[in-house]
């Protein structure tokens, strides 16, 4: 896979010009990702209009929404009884809900209001940082623009329109690897911590970080400040709210009991694979399309390596994936863990960019109808995503 030298203007331009073309150019990109999770919530709404839900309530008034909002309001310190277990909002990293409060108080919103206005404004900066990313690796901004297509209509493609971190944590990780691949060093690291803030998976931004940094002192063959720099920052936001939690508790281990509390420790894919060989037994169909699911994103990690994606790039996604596949219970989360998983879907738009422009443009429609559909039925019927 070829890589161009840069996405967006050259340094030597003003800021406010090198910003302004940049947004002109990824302007297809935002606008076939808005409108497909446009298309979205019309079916949504459409679906709902006469039921007893309403589409907002659907969107930032249910699941982990609710624990988000309860800390923008209060803080954190409420605990969840439910039976033998104990479910702790500790268990929730904090950016997120920063941003929600702070939202909240600078404009006339609620908090699940202000909750949505994050995660559909990051979605939309996401979108651009997938077009940024597929540019730089490939060369050909169509690939951009299909890839933040593709990223919109995944089947679990509805979280990023509800008050969810998914929109938030793929646009700071899908810009700290463009900083990383154009050696924008601070702001890598800077983005890794904002990651760590966001969620646990954050640890793959900052191993991609590492990554880079490493490639690119071994290529210089001497130390340099900036990029030693972004890898000691990296780390610090995971680490910090990791730690924040242990003091909390007054236990090393405190987020780690309250993961294994809410019933998400870590047993390296024991109990995935204890999952499907249960569905494999007792519902074969349902076993087998997980099977089905399994070996295609293999078979586009395999691609991805094919196509020499860089090494940060393979590092980010191997470690959202195994990341997505090593907790213990609560297997219909696994798809929305793996949506941030962006670099997989760059073969998918390769393909797409290769057939005739109305059969792509006839498959990103069909995907973004049945993504809207999915996402409907999924949550007026299924248990939390």
């Amino acid at each position: 896979m070829t890589t161009a030298r840069t996405a967006v203007p050259a340094r030597g331009t003003s800021r406010r010009t090198r910003a302004r073309t940049a947004l002109r150019a990824a302007a297809p990109a935002l606008l076939v990702y808005a409108a497909v999770r446009a298309t979205g919530l019309l079916i949504l709404a459409r679906w709902t209009a006469a039921g007893e839900h309403s589409a907002h309530t659907l969107l930032a008034e249910r699941w982990d929404a609710v624990w988000y909002a309860r800390i923008a309001e209060n803080g954190y310190g409420y605990t969840a009884h439910l039976g033998e277990r104990t479910e702790h909002d500790l268990a929730f990293f904090p950016l997120y809900p920063a941003l929600e409060r702070g939202l909240s108080t600078v404009l006339p919103l609620s908090v699940p209001d202000a909750g949505l206005a994050v995660s559909w404004t990051a979605g939309l900066a996401a979108a651009w940082g997938l077009y940024a990313v597929a540019f730089l690796v490939t060369g050909r901004r169509a690939a951009g623009v299909v890839l933040a297509a593709l990223w919109a209509a995944v089947p679990p493609g509805f979280v990023q329109s509800m008050a969810y971190t998914e929109t938030l944590f793929t646009a700071l990780a899908a810009w700290a690897l463009y900083a990383v691949l154009t050696g924008r060093w601070y702001t890598a690291g800077a983005l890794a911590v904002a990651a760590g803030l966001t969620r646990p998976s954050g640890l793959a931004v900052v191993a991609a970080v590492l990554a880079g940094g490493a490639l690119e002192l071994r290529r210089r063959r001497r130390a340099d400040p900036r990029v030693l720099t972004a890898m000691a920052l990296a780390p610090l936001g995971w680490l910090g709210y990791v730690g924040y939690v242990g003091v909390r508790l007054s236990s090393p281990t405190g987020y780690f009991d309250v993961q294994k509390d809410w019933g998400n420790g870590f047993d390296g894919g024991a109990g995935f694979t204890r999952f499907v060989l249960t569905r494999l037994r007792t519902d074969p169909g349902h076993g087998l399309l997980i099977l089905a699911v399994l070996a295609c994103g293999t078979a586009l990690l395999v691609q991805c390596v094919r196509q020499r994606q860089p090494l940060p790039l393979l590092v980010y996604t191997l470690l959202i994936a195994a990341s997505a596949l090593v907790s213990e219970s609560y297997f219909a989360s696994r798809p929305r863990l793996l949506m941030p998983a962006f670099p997989l879907l760059l073969p998918l738009a390769g393909l797409l960019l290769r057939l005739p422009r109305p059969a792509g443009a006839a498959a990103l429609v069909a995907a973004a109808l049945g993504s809207g559909g999915y996402g409907t039925w999924f949550l007026l019927t299924q248990s939390p995503p």
